[in-house]
């Protein structure tokens, strides 16, 4: 008899476990890259099959966390793809200038490196002042590390040049303090960021953002989960606010087509103008 492959049924058992015993909801991610995942820390933790990770991840706490992190997108790095920087900062930010106050959200910063880009822009077209950052990521870990700002130093050389493609004016050098091999960013960057935790499928949305940026996040998701954080980012939005997906991300369905225009379809970038 041909052997059944029962990894499909096993993941599906686990991430049910996951659910009802966290309240984590992984059961619409892209099954491939989810599998992938699970199947490494399987090997990782010398278990013979995926059955046998789910009484661990249901009674271990700190087992949990290692399946979280796994669970997690944690590739990010500052000013990636530098010239969608470039186009916020030389047509969006003229359409943000227009507002007293200025919101921008994050989904999904991992590590936050993205995010102090933002800042350092901001900061150099004079607006970081009346600006608040909201970086948010379900990952605790990710996040522990973005609020500390503090990174590798080994790293600064490739973000440099990526900052002056991006359109920066100074040295990126001019935001943070080097000690030993590594940096730390100033803290009047990081007095503009609330970071927090957040989950995009079970949480709520952030009000009047002008900005949302969810790059190479909703390529983890199936089609059902992108459309919901889809609506999450519509709801959280401005009139005419903005949204910034990852270069292999689209808005998919015919009602997000409907409330949103494109402003560069090759950069992702998008413009919220009704409310459907």
């Amino acid at each position: 008899m041909k052997e059944v492959d029962t990894l499909p049924f096993e993941v599906s058992q686990l991430l049910e476990a996951v659910y009802f015993r966290y309240g984590y909801d992984f059961r619409h991610y892209a099954r491939e890259s989810i599998e992938r995942r699970i199947v490494y820390r399987v090997e990782h933790s010398e278990l013979d099959n995926v059955s046998q990770m789910i009484g661990k991840v249901m009674h271990d706490p700190d087992y949990f966390n290692l399946f979280l992190n796994d669970m997690s997108v944690t590739v990010t790095e500052m000013f990636r793809d530098p010239l969608v920087f470039k186009k916020i900062r030389n047509q969006l930010l003229l359409q943000l200038k227009t507002y007293s106050r200025i919101n921008i959200w994050h989904a999904g910063c991992s590590t936050g490196e993205e995010v102090y880009a933002m800042a350092i822009m901001l900061e150099e077209e004079g607006l970081l002042e009346r600006c608040q950052l909201y970086a948010t990521d379900f990952n605790n870990h990710s996040l522990a590390v973005a609020k500390e700002g503090i990174y590798s130093l080994q790293h600064m050389s490739k973000y440099q040049k990526s900052y002056k493609k991006s359109g920066g004016t100074k040295k990126l050098a001019d935001y943070y303090h080097t000690k030993h091999e590594h940096i730390k960013f100033d803290q009047g960057l990081r007095q503009h960021i609330t970071f927090a935790n957040h989950n995009l499928v079970k949480d709520r949305e952030f009000a009047q953002m002008h900005l949302v940026m969810c790059r190479n996040v909703l390529i983890y998701f199936d089609h059902k989960l992108q459309q919901l954080a889809l609506n999450l980012f519509k709801s959280s939005l401005v009139n005419r606010g903005y949204l910034i997906l990852g270069r292999e991300e689209t808005l998919g369905s015919a009602n997000m087509h409907v409330a949103f225009e494109s402003i560069d379809a090759k950069y992702r970038i998008y413009r919220c103008v009704a409310n459907v």
